[in-house]
């Protein structure tokens, strides 16, 4: 489970990174708080920053489900790294080109669907498995 934690970590960092961008960007094109629209720019950096927060609410409970019941964390971790990646390419591709984002997309999208759909199998194995369904 420590790999598992540390890519959780990892993608925490990232998140991290995001949100430091987005503040950053805030200044360099003029847009005064509360405001998320005025520059087309600073609009990509939010909304990459909206759907990194919304896969990260799937994946941080997702990675750890699956780790856990299906006893494989050194895949949990491997999917993990490779939704870190993903959210990486999403990012520099939107900020770039909002049509660019589509390989970064599917790179955390998929193994977060696999980390959610195994781990939610998995649970409910055990759950047949152990007589408590």
């Amino acid at each position: 489970m420590t790999l598992v934690n540390l890519v959780l970590m990892l993608a925490l960092v990232e998140f991290v990174f995001i949100l430091m961008a987005v503040g950053r960007a805030r200044e360099t094109y003029k847009v005064p708080a509360p405001a998320t629209t005025g520059n087309e720019v600073f609009e990509r950096y939010c909304r990459v920053q909206n759907n990194t927060l919304e896969q990260l609410i799937i994946f941080v409970p997702a990675i750890v489900t699956f780790a856990y019941y299906t006893h494989q964390p050194l895949i949990a971790a491997g999917l993990g790294l490779l939704f870190v990646i993903g959210r990486w390419v999403y990012f520099v591709g939107y900020v770039k080109d909002p049509k660019q984002r589509s390989m970064g997309f599917l790179l955390s999208f998929a193994p977060n669907m696999i980390l959610l759909l195994g781990g939610l199998i998995a649970c409910i194995v055990a759950l047949v498995r152990f007589g408590l369904a």
